[in-house]
């Protein structure tokens, strides 16, 4: 399917302004985090283990919104629910682990900021609020309307990655003062977020039609198309509709989309719960009295 991608051009597969944005933003951090640490008051409290997520944060970022995959995510539906998976359930970690403790403090010190953000993540807040706006992207009229208008796409996938970075801000962020969950409660917490997430995605895996003008329709198709491939190219181009790169009817393509989208939840979210609860059980064994330190009975 690469070589058939090969006649949209560098610009619609690779992204090149994207690219430099992100890679100053890296720079940026670099600088940040090495040789100009102290002038951001971030000392030594950046470890090589969050340079590592931060980094690997804005890799994945551009794996999603600038490399073949977003031209992909609109070519099949399929591409979309793995884009939108690891944007939304992957980089979101990637960038709370990673930013340093100092520049949170510094954020939390404009009291506008504190208060907004300590709204959206509470955690019922945070639950709705995510699950909510995925689900009613994924309304077909919504959906359609959002694929074929450049800035409502920008605007609207923007907001769900914010409501994404709340959503996972209780359950990994690593401030004493944000604790808002304990052990028992961030596993719950991942429980009800994967109950929420799952109406969205049983609507498209066993619904008997296609869903998305945008990707059954050729002139909706081109007009998605239209965000990503210059419009020069696309005017060159002879393209008769989705089916041109598609292996598989629109349906199926659909269905396997909501699968996909499914399973990279459960492997997220089953390894969050495992590690929750490694850290629970640890912190518990660590509050029970050592048998070394029970007094022993003494002799008569």
């Amino acid at each position: 399917m690469f070589q058939s991608l090969q006649m949209f051009g560098p610009v619609a597969l690779w992204s090149p302004f994207f690219l430099l944005v992100l890679a100053a933003v890296a720079l940026l951090y670099i600088g940040m985090t090495g040789p100009w640490r102290q002038r951001f008051g971030l000392g030594d409290a950046v470890s090589g283990t969050q340079k590592a997520y931060f980094l690997t944060g804005i890799a994945l970022l551009y794996i999603c919104k600038g490399s073949p995959l977003d031209l992909m995510g609109h070519l099949t539906f399929t591409a979309h629910m793995v884009q939108m998976a690891v944007l939304y359930l992957i980089v979101p970690q990637c960038f709370i682990l990673g930013i340093p403790a100092p520049l949170y403090e510094r954020a939390f010190r404009i009291a506008v900021v504190r208060r907004v953000f300590r709204l959206l993540t509470k955690p019922i807040v945070a639950l709705l609020l995510f699950n909510g706006l995925f689900s009613l992207y994924h309304v077909p009229f919504i959906f359609d309307a959002v694929k074929m208008n450049m800035w409502l796409h920008a605007f609207v996938t923007s907001v769900i990655f914010v409501a994404a970075f709340c959503m996972w801000w209780p359950l990994i962020n690593r401030l004493p003062d944000w604790q808002t969950l304990s052990g028992l409660k961030k596993m719950g917490y991942i429980f009800a977020d994967g109950m929420l997430l799952t109406p969205a995605c049983a609507l498209i895996i066993f619904t008997d039609t296609p869903l998305y003008a945008t990707y059954t329709d050729p002139k909706a198709w081109m007009a998605a198309l239209a965000l990503c491939v210059p419009q020069g190219t696309l005017a060159s181009l002879d393209l008769t509709g989705p089916q041109m790169f598609l292996s598989m009817s629109p349906l199926h393509d659909q269905q396997l989309g909501g699968v996909l989208m499914k399973i990279i939840q459960e492997i997220v979210y089953g390894t969050m719960l495992f590690f929750i609860f490694s850290e629970w059980y640890r912190k518990e064994r660590e509050k029970e009295p050592s048998m070394d330190m029970e007094p022993r009975p003494t002799k008569l």
